[in-house]
């Protein structure tokens, strides 16, 4: 399997998809696993609540919000690999953490749910078929393809980590 060809993705997610290093969707899941494991859980209590600047998420927050982006990312996927014929609507990322409660969770099943839900995802590609992987459609106004929302994925959780390591960790 190789990258995405970018011409089919919308130019805002080319920075997430030019984050991932590998060529194989697979070998990407595979190599990001251990990663948000040994990264989230040496995370220390008093930086789950903590906010860099007045108005910017919580490191709890931005967990949620990539649990969340995940699943509406694979969702995505699964209505485009299954030929639904229906344009898929947006969604606010503000809105949604604001929804959340997420500074109300505890950590740990935080953590556990976005490794389940990574899971899933890699599950989901796995049964996608050559065909499917090339199926496309609509998502916020903007045509993409399924084998863009995986590298998506995998470069949108990268891109977080990152922010939390150079905004929250210092």
């Amino acid at each position: 399997m190789t990258r995405p060809d970018l011409t089919q993705v919308p130019s805002f997610y080319h920075g997430y998809i030019n984050l991932v290093k590998e060529d194989d969707l697979f070998s990407a899941f595979r190599m990001q696993e251990p990663v948000i494991k040994e990264f989230l859980l040496v995370i220390p209590e008093q930086k789950h609540l903590y906010r860099y600047a007045p108005g910017k998420w919580t490191v709890k927050e931005i967990l949620q919000h990539m649990i969340d982006a995940e699943r509406i990312f694979s969702y995505r996927a699964l209505c485009f690999a299954r030929k639904d014929p229906y344009p898929i609507p947006g969604f606010d990322e503000k809105d949604y953490v604001s929804a959340s409660f997420a500074n109300e969770k505890k950590w740990m099943q935080m953590v556990n749910e976005l490794i389940a839900v990574r899971k899933s995802t890699e599950l989901l590609y796995s049964s996608f078929n050559d065909e499917q992987l090339k199926s496309s459609g609509i998502a916020n106004n903007s045509s993409n393809y399924v084998l863009g929302w995986g590298f998506i994925a995998i470069g949108h959780l990268a891109h977080h980590l990152h922010i939390i390591q150079q905004r929250y960790m210092n």
